[in-house]
C-alpha cells in the first residue's frame, strides 16, 4: 500500500467520521453532549482539511475547475426538477 492509497483511505475515514459527528450533534439530548460532539467534529474537519492540502500539494487530490455555461445548465436542471 502506497502513500498515497493511505491517504485517501483516511480522507474517507475522516468524511465518514464528520456525518457522525454532525447528526449526533444535532440530535444530542444536552448541552454537554452537543458540545463533546461539537468539538469532536471541529477537530475532524481540521484534519480533514490539513489531510487534503497535504495531498494536494502531492498532487494526489486534483480539482477541477468548471466552466460557467456547465454551473448555468445545471442551476437550470434543479430549478426544473424543483417546480
Amino acid at each position: 500500500m502506497n502513500d498515497q492509497l493511505i491517504m485517501e483511505n483516511i480522507l474517507l475515514l475522516l468524511k465518514s467520521n464528520m456525518e457522525v459527528y454532525v447528526h449526533g450533534t444535532l440530535e444530542a439530548s444536552n448541552k454537554f453532549v452537543h458540545e463533546v460532539l461539537h468539538y469532536g467534529l471541529e477537530e475532524t474537519l481540521k484534519m480533514q482539511h490539513n489531510l487534503y492540502n497535504k495531498m494536494t500539494e502531492y498532487g494526489w487530490y486534483q480539482v477541477k475547475n468548471v466552466d460557467a455555461k456547465t454551473i448555468k445548465d445545471t442551476l437550470k436542471k434543479v430549478k426544473k426538477s424543483n417546480s
